[in-house]
């Protein structure tokens, strides 16, 4: 295959494949030298505006969120153009390559049948029941606990964009490759970034994930005050509708309802003017037809056997705004962060289903009486202790955190659920990313090993527990953390005792 030469525009001599590898929906991506990076051309010409944009992402956007402290983290995440070419009057951006986990190691089922061996973990193979179920390797799935970490990853990804005052403009399981194996999760197709009044956006978005205002105006002129474009508020929308796919592998908004007949005024009113949950708690009209779902969508297509709540109640809130009181309000959508934090904190309501052949390995534990995993209905038999978190803002007076911890074995304890001024995010520093302790189950009994908490203390009898030593953890145990005024306080309670 041959090779073509030239110099970017910051003055770097690159070669590339001649022949593209892959075609996006506005650019032929080639290979680049021994495929260190890849070389994107526009198929059209790009105007002075386009190219101004593309200028100021790959430099001053670029230097503002990578060139900090802490921007290494992020080149994970966002998958950034470093430098532009112009050769033979076409406008081209230089990209890194995505790591190895974010393509395909095993293929497709039937001796890779689809050919997607080696290809990008494209987010849309994972995001419906019926691809994960017929086309995909196990082995490439994941378990239900991996989606929670790739929201979190989304999350961080977008709410940085965020505040950078940069609005993705086409968020879409087209643009996000995920890793469910390792949780690994970023966004691609940086370039078409909206700058709030100084760069439009080229796109309305990508089906699935266009705003309900946007697609209720589309057919407005461009220039109409009526007419709504991309945006941060428009971004967030797309993210809610990517958590709520990576966990529930359905569309929050495709149910059965059909407002007209023709097919492209029923997709405009059902996504936009009219669109509605399909969960909504009181209007049932768009729930699926079961009659005329897949076998392969079941039972993920069926809103009473998993439905919402699954994932517990720090999103169901979130999901509430985001599809049902909010949907049609941009302006009261979840942030990031917000969904970054409750994404978080439900995590530590995780626990591993007792069935070791369950698909999805864990579940969020709903503290009822008669808990039990939502995908293969086992029950939960064990004792379990949960850990309820209270701080204190004035002192000796705590109050609750509204955050729990269900504890399982072999369960650590980080600084972020001891100290409430610390949050597990990318600013976090490698000595608080080391546990604190960890939960064993021994003799049938629940024990909580301190590691590294130098004044870890059990309230009721006044007692300190030293490194490398144990407590029992009964109904009604009070540890406090540390002696820190941001200390948090843990009251032990017990479900099945």
């Amino acid at each position: 295959m041959g090779m073509v030469s030239s110099t970017s525009v910051g003055g770097k001599r690159l070669e590339w494949e001649e022949t593209f590898f892959a075609q996006g929906g506005m650019k032929d991506v080639h290979w680049g030298k021994n495929k260190n990076y890849v070389v994107a051309f526009y198929r059209d010409d790009q105007d002075a505006n386009s190219k101004e944009r593309i200028k100021n992402i790959v430099e001053t956007y670029r230097e503002r969120i990578f060139n900090l402290e802490g921007g290494e983290y992020w080149k994970g995440l966002l998958v950034w153009p470093y430098d532009m070419i112009e050769y033979q009057g076409k406008l081209g951006i230089v990209c890194p390559v995505y790591g190895s986990e974010f393509f395909f190691k095993y293929g497709s089922v039937n001796n890779d049948m689809l050919g997607i061996k080696g290809n990008e973990k494209e987010g849309k193979w994972f995001a419906s029941a019926s691809n994960q179920n017929r086309f995909l390797d196990n082995r490439e799935k994941g378990n239900w606990r991996s989606y929670f970490r790739i929201g979190i990853l989304l999350s961080r990804a977008v709410k940085r964009l965020h505040s950078a005052g940069l609005a993705h403009s086409d968020l879409s399981y087209k643009n996000v490759l995920i890793d469910p194996e390792g949780g690994h999760a970023c966004i691609i197709d940086n370039d078409s970034l909206v700058v709030p009044g100084k760069y439009p956006p080229d796109v309305v978005g990508t089906p699935d994930f266009i705003a309900p205002e946007v697609m209720a105006t589309k057919s407005l002129k461009v220039g109409d005050a009526n007419k709504a474009l991309p945006s941060m508020n428009t971004d967030k929308h797309a993210l809610a509708i990517l958590i709520y796919m990576y966990l529930f592998y359905r569309h929050p908004l495709r149910g059965g309802k059909v407002h007209d007949m023709d097919p492209q005024i029923d997709e405009e009113l059902s996504m936009g003017e009219k669109a509605l949950f399909v969960e909504h708690p009181t209007d049932h009209s768009n729930r699926p037809n079961l009659n005329d779902v897949k076998k392969s969508s079941l039972p993920w297509a069926d809103v009473e056997a998993i439905p919402y709540t699954a994932a517990g109640p720090y999103l169901k809130v979130l999901f509430d705004r985001a599809f049902i009181s909010d949907l049609h309000n941009p302006m009261g959508r979840p942030i990031a962060n917000e969904w970054e934090i409750a994404l978080v904190k439900t995590l530590d309501l995780m626990q591993p289903c007792m069935n070791n052949s369950c698909a999805q390995k864990w579940f969020v534990f709903d503290n009822t009486t008669s808990p039990k995993c939502p995908f293969c209905n086992t029950p939960y038999t064990q004792k379990l202790p949960i850990l309820n978190l209270y701080s204190s803002k004035m002192e000796g007076q705590f109050l609750p955190d509204n955050h729990r911890i269900m504890v399982y074995h072999n369960q650590y304890l980080y600084k972020w659920h001891v100290d409430r001024s610390v949050f597990p995010n990318e600013r976090l520093s490698a000595a608080d990313k080391k546990p604190v302790g960890y939960f064993v189950l021994h003799h049938n009994e629940w024990l909580f090993i301190n590691q590294t908490l130098s004044s870890l203390k059990s309230v009721e009898d006044d007692k300190m527990i030293d490194i490398g030593a144990s407590i029992n953890l009964k109904e009604g145990v009070k540890l406090l953390f540390s002696d820190k005024p941001t200390a948090r306080l843990a009251v032990v309670q017990i479900v099945n005792s």
